[in-house]
């Protein structure tokens, strides 16, 4: 029997994220939406609480964006729930306050993720505290990771980075970049290694600042590495290439980022449905849990399949989760997980902007807001095209040169 009821720690951690989220988050959403590339500089306040929760093992707010902290056992032998546990059901509520201010939340990159999945003892020592954002996009690919061109060459004691990273999320405010980067490209993709730079590291730049559709309180980067030197130790795992494992411990980060950027579809997803029900009652329309759905209004009908969407992306994202905490192989929940949620957040919100007719497409709720939000969680981490990709690729046993 499988048992969904989340631990006490658990959920004592997510109602403290949930109280950031209605407290803070959710007064200064439209603000920050309005005020694009301004920091917002309400985060501040909750900066050292976040840190004083992460060492404490009680992360709020977003805390450990699945930072993999030791996992607690819950329940049967070998039953483990941890820090990406902690981390998607802190980032679910988080969301359900802004996406775009969860990601602007100090010293929660998605590059602490990459830390957290390869990185040695040592480096945790050295980098488990920093604010660190993820940089793998580049100008000539967006899904197709393998195609990295930016290269890093050992020169001495030091590595040498050139290249450009495009949509780096928190590029200009977090204090290190995870950039991923060919040690040897005519190896291919076996090459493709992360390396932690410093923001004060000679060579790299903030080239500008992207204007964009959606989670506009967080600031997203274009960054030149020009001749970027780093300390020889700043590579992530090993600096060897191994071409029968392929880039397999980069693509590791995926497996523990993936579940929690579905997360955070599914926290925005359940603020939507929340406010989608509020709008449909004072209008009139009740929703029966007790009434086949086609005997019900239109609206009522409309509004339980969303939900029944909601909740499924909700039990993958904790499967998957679950699994990574457990230390099991999740590359196929994963993706699962990601390219449900991402689908259904986009889809339950602009369903319920159309639903709401006039009021729904107006600024007086943010249900607009909500819809341009979504967007960006069906497309980073991996665009839907990509997952089902990789789903079918698992289902099937081929391997990426076998199915493209």
């Amino acid at each position: 029997m499988i048992n969904l009821e989340l631990p006490r720690k658990l959920k004592a951690s997510a109602n403290q994220a949930h109280q950031v989220a209605a407290q803070i988050f959710r007064p200064i959403s439209r603000k920050y939406d309005l005020a694009e590339h301004e920091y917002p500089v309400e985060l501040d306040t909750m900066a050292a609480m976040v840190e004083g929760l992460n060492d404490s093992g009680q992360g709020a707010a977003g805390a450990a964006l699945g930072r993999d902290s030791k996992a607690e056992q819950d329940g049967p032998a070998g039953n483990a729930n941890g820090g990406n546990m902690a981390g998607l059901l802190n980032v679910i509520e988080t969301c359900w306050g802004d996406v775009g201010l969860t990601l602007s939340i100090p010293y929660q990159g998605l590059g602490n993720s990459a830390i957290a999945a390869v990185a040695t003892d040592e480096q945790l020592e050295r980098f488990g505290k920093v604010w660190a954002s993820m940089a793998i996009t580049e100008p000539g690919f967006g899904s197709d990771s393998a195609a990295v061109t930016t290269t890093a060459v050992l020169d001495g004691d030091e590595w040498v980075l050139n290249g450009e990273k495009i949509f780096v999320t928190a590029g200009e405010r977090s204090t290190h970049i995870v950039v991923w980067a060919s040690v040897d490209r005519s190896k291919g993709r076996a090459a493709i290694k992360s390396f932690v730079v410093p923001r004060e590291a000679p060579g790299l730049s903030v080239a500008r600042l992207e204007k964009k559709l959606g989670i506009k309180a967080s600031d997203t980067a274009v960054l030149v590495l020009d001749n970027c030197r780093i300390p020889k130790d700043n590579i992530l795992g090993s600096p060897e290439v191994n071409t029968e494992k392929g880039f397999a411990g980069v693509m590791q980060t995926f497996d523990n980022t993936r579940p929690i950027v579905a997360g955070m579809a599914v926290g925005l997803g359940r603020a939507v449905l929340e406010e989608l029900r509020t709008i449909l009652k004072e209008a009139g329309v009740e929703v029966s849990y007790d009434i086949p759905a086609n005997n019900q209004h239109a609206a009522a009908a409309e509004f339980l399949a969303l939900e029944a969407d909601w909740e499924a992306a909700y039990l993958l994202a904790l499967r998957a989760t679950w699994m990574a905490d457990n230390k099991k192989p999740n590359s196929l929940e994963a993706s699962v997980s990601k390219a449900k949620a991402g689908r259904t957040g986009t889809a339950v919100s602009l369903k319920a902007v159309e639903l709401a007719g006039t009021y729904g497409y107006s600024q007086r709720p943010l249900l607009e807001k909500w819809a341009r939000d979504s967007k960006i969680l069906d497309i980073f981490e991996g665009t839907q095209q990509i997952q089902q990709l990789i789903v079918a690729r698992r289902v099937l046993g081929k391997s990426s040169s076998e199915l493209k």
